[in-house]
């Protein structure tokens, strides 16, 4: 009887919400994978994490790691947005295959260097673009591909928040280099979806707003995208929303889909549950299932689960087998070609046309 492989070992950087709600918690729960150190210098996050991950060890540097490289085979960063580009690239300097949080860079002609460095390098880079698994996102590509809805011709998404006082944190810091704001944060969810299931954008459009009191950084967005293949894209994200509206709508020559109300893997992940063989995790609640259909002849379709785990599993399998990563770091360059667009859009007032 062979002995099984022995896991990857991975080395988290950070432990903040992203750290210890998503990363660590799918690497945990993911065979074949191994969380053998967390780098964290809080003691609160410290103390969290030996009730959470006890078999962990807790460094206090991203140097420590990179010193003993020898000892994993992965790192994760998911620390503050400025740190990725410099933290991947010594990674991948270390020679150890690497997954960076989104956004990976603050412009796109960083992703792109690092892209090519990791190319050069020979190493596995991948951007956890987690939203790709949501449940909605799932249940509408199907729909799509089935060719339920027809022929496509808009596409309408939104990640909505009511926070209408700022948060202390890096994110709502005004300086460029910390890539704060909420179009990069759940912007780069966003258009990451748009190009996943529509493919590449022509033109750009966008409208971007400081709104709240005290703010600094952009708090409400809205964006939108014309695809080469002629679906427009219409992308809002808010701090600022009391109401939301449909989580996604998808509308085409045949029929629609609607749906209202946020994936729950992300709930249930800050709750402390975990992904298992028999959690049900990523059900949807039947009362939130979205509708099918075209006016007066509408039925609620169930939602996929939604499958955060998958990312891992991916990882895992592109470590074993030298398969593809479940993310292409280069559709991260895409994202940022676009957020920059819309950017320069915002500025001018003006439709900004990509090459």
């Amino acid at each position: 009887m062979s002995t099984p492989p022995a896991p990857f070992r991975v080395g988290l950087i950070g432990y903040g919400l992203a750290g210890s709600a998503f990363h660590a918690p799918l690497i945990a729960t993911t065979p074949g994978l191994q969380l053998e150190a967390v780098v964290t210098a809080n003691p609160e996050r410290r103390a969290q994490l030996q009730r959470e991950h006890p078999g962990a060890r807790a460094l206090d540097t991203p140097d420590q790691l990179f010193e003993e490289a020898d000892r994993y085979d992965l790192v994760v960063i998911a620390s503050p947005n400025r740190t990725h580009v410099p933290l991947a690239r010594t990674a991948l300097l270390a020679g150890l295959a690497t997954v960076v949080d989104k956004p990976l860079a603050a412009t796109s002609a960083e992703a792109r260097d690092l892209c090519e460095f990791a190319e050069k390098s020979g190493l596995l880079l991948s951007v956890f673009q987690n939203r790709r698994w949501d449940g909605d996102f799932l249940t509408a590509r199907r729909l799509i591909e089935d060719g339920r809805l027809g022929r496509v011709h808009r596409f309408e998404s939104r990640f909505e928040r009511f926070r209408p006082k700022p948060k202390p944190g890096w994110r709502e810091l005004a300086d460029p280099a910390e890539v704060g704001g909420t179009l990069y944060d759940l912007g780069s969810h966003l258009v990451d979806q748009a190009l996943a299931l529509f493919g590449p954008v022509e033109t750009v459009y966008a409208e971007i707003d400081v709104r709240r009191d005290g703010a600094v950084v952009d708090d409400d967005a809205f964006l939108a995208l014309t695809h080469t293949g002629g679906v427009r894209s219409h992308l809002w994200t808010s701090a600022l929303a009391p109401l939301a509206g449909p989580r996604l709508r998808v509308l085409g020559d045949s029929a629609g889909y609607v749906k209202f109300g946020m994936d729950p893997q992300e709930a249930a992940l800050r709750a402390g549950r975990r992904p298992g063989p028999d959690s049900h995790w990523g059900d949807d609640d039947p009362a939130a299932y979205g509708l099918l259909g075209s006016d007066g002849d509408v039925e609620p379709i169930t939602t996929d689960a939604g499958d955060y785990p998958a990312f891992y599993a991916g990882i895992a399998a592109s470590l074993t087998d030298r398969t593809p990563p479940p993310v292409n770091p280069w559709d991260a360059v895409a994202t940022l070609t676009v957020l920059e667009a819309a950017r320069a859009s915002a500025a001018t007032a003006s439709v900004v046309r990509l090459p």
